[in-house]
């Protein structure tokens, strides 16, 4: 099966239910109920996001959504924000140790969370664009956008420590 990719420019998306939308391409074709998803949800947060029909079909794929029209990808990345949620980190409270065990207390655009991180070496990965993706001991998620944008002591308590 041939794989169809799209530039994102010729295509309209109408939102329904937060995450499925309809899409409705200039040429008049139209797809009902559909869901985006990246097909590489770490590092190509705005590349390749495929949309599924109800029954797990891929329909098409957007190579790169910065060719779309401002407000259509404001939509997309709302729905992708919708579905992968997952809350960023704004400021490290509190860090300690325990045998080999990382505690943190963090503030995040979701709330408060107190979490562990078991092997600190699997669990925390930093990219080129300086964003950190952790994953705590129960497999929760959690996302430093930019390391060098939270205040300076949460800084220097993270970075000595990867």
């Amino acid at each position: 099966m041939s794989r169809n990719f799209i530039d994102g420019n010729e295509i309209r998306l109408t939102v329904k239910d937060k995450i499925f939308c309809d899409v409705e391409f200039f040429t008049g074709q139209k797809f009902t109920d559909l869901e985006p998803r990246r097909l590489f949800p770490v590092s190509g947060l705005s590349e390749y996001i495929t949309f599924l029909n109800s029954e797990g079909e891929e329909q098409f794929i957007i190579r790169k959504i910065d060719g779309m029209e401002p407000e259509q990808k404001k939509l997309l990345l709302g729905m992708l924000d919708e579905y992968y949620r997952i809350p960023k980190i704004t400021k490290l409270v509190k860090f300690s140790e325990k045998h080999k065990i990382w505690m943190w207390e963090v503030e995040t655009d979701r709330g408060n969370f107190t979490f562990e991180i078991i092997n600190h070496i699997q669990s925390l990965k930093m990219f080129y664009d300086k964003r950190i993706l952790i994953k705590d001991g129960n497999d929760n998620r959690y996302e430093i956008p930019n390391i060098y944008e939270l205040d300076k002591r949460s800084q220097k308590l993270i970075l000595p420590n990867l």
